[in-house]
């Protein structure tokens, strides 16, 4: 059997399995970010599926932090009982599940109150929100802030912490030198565009200790023309393990690709050889992610060296039980067809689910 079902650790956390649910916005928080019913019946779901890590939908950390509607927040403590729901719901059916935590940066600004400026790297003048560059003593505050939420995070239960600095959010902005034109100590080298990473991850491993699960979804690379090259990213990843990081999930960070549908069923990895560059570099795990839809592909990449782990997001929005059908002997490929409509119904606030199915329920109906 492939190495796909066997187990794998981030830290000294085991997984049955190498298969990560990606984190995914799903917009079932209540306004104030606290975790509902709603979030509580599609973890159950997913918790069903025997996936190796279920990486929950991101939680703002600071309040100034928020990205999107019906996002989860992580930013006091009253957000920790409804967290809780999530992992004790995972943790019913022996399941294990990590806390993505994020700062939305100048990404704030599409969920603030019109006018109110949001906090930058720097001043971007084709930026349509208002915006104000962030000072030292801003910085510091957000890096405090990631601290306290891995704690709250931890109060909650779960059994891994996992950094968003990926797909333009503001770990991606300070890393990348087209979002980030400082010249004091937080910008203008690679060596300052990275310092705001590796505070973060100190100031979280002192929060929590050197033995708790920290990893990173990382933009190790920028899509677009003068932003961060992949030669950077990959010396910020060995610099952040140095720091203390258990694994890394290699993804894209300004300019993301998002694998489209194919009329021949074939699968875009756009991230592979970027997560067997990481693998190369650095000693810990490297998760794979985007565009994986079968059990060929999935195997193809552990089995090859390219990545130690696989990670997957649109085939659990309509498809929660996936792995286990797998793991079953049922082997046909994910029914996910990559068509992206379950991304203007979040867009929408609307809770999440497979646009796909629900265009064929509407055309039966």
């Amino acid at each position: 059997m492939s190495a796909l079902f066997e187990p794998c650790t981030i830290g000294n956390l085991q997984l049955p399995n190498r298969f990560l649910r990606s984190a995914t916005w799903d917009a079932t928080a209540d306004v104030s970010g606290s975790a509902t019913d709603n979030s509580v019946a599609l973890y159950r779901e997913l918790a069903k599926g025997e996936i190796g890590l279920i990486i929950s939908g991101y939680a703002f950390v600071s309040e100034h932090g928020k990205a999107n509607p019906g996002q989860y927040g992580v930013h006091t403590d009253e957000m920790i009982p409804g967290l809780r729901r999530l992992v004790d719901v995972v943790h019913e059916q022996d399941g294990r599940i990590a806390l993505q935590i994020v700062h939305s940066g100048i990404n704030s600004g599409w969920f603030s109150p019109q006018g109110i400026p949001v906090l930058a790297m720097s001043h971007l003048s084709d930026f349509k929100h208002p915006h104000r560059e962030m000072t030292t003593e801003d910085i510091e505050g957000i890096i405090a802030d990631f601290a306290a939420g891995a704690v709250r995070g931890i109060e909650a239960g779960f059994d891994a912490i996992q950094l968003h600095g990926a797909h333009g959010y503001l770990m991606s902005q300070v890393i990348s030198p087209l979002y980030n034109q400082r010249t004091d100590d937080w910008g203008g080298t690679a060596e300052n565009r990275r310092r705001f990473h590796l505070e973060v991850i100190r100031a979280v491993r002192k929060a929590i200790g050197q033995d708790f699960p920290l990893f990173i979804k990382f933009g190790i690379a920028d899509d677009r023309d003068g932003g961060l090259t992949l030669e950077e990213g990959l010396e910020a990843t060995k610099q952040m393990v140095a720091a203390g990081l258990d694994a890394v999930e290699v993804s894209a960070g300004i300019g993301m690709p998002i694998p489209q549908a194919t009329k021949d069923d074939s699968e875009p990895t756009p991230f592979r050889k970027r997560a067997a560059a990481a693998k190369q570099a650095v000693s810990v795990p490297i998760g794979a992610v985007a565009g994986i839809r079968s059990l060929e592909t999935a195997q193809d990449i552990v089995d090859s060296g390219d990545a130690d782990m696989v990670a997957m997001c649109r085939p659990f929005i309509r498809e929660p039980q996936l792995i286990a059908r797998w793991r079953r002997g049922d082997t046909k490929r994910a029914t996910c067809i990559s068509c992206n409509r379950c991304m203007p119904i979040v867009s929408r606030g609307e809770p999440l689910v497979c646009g796909e199915d629900l265009r064929l329920q509407e055309k039966a109906d």
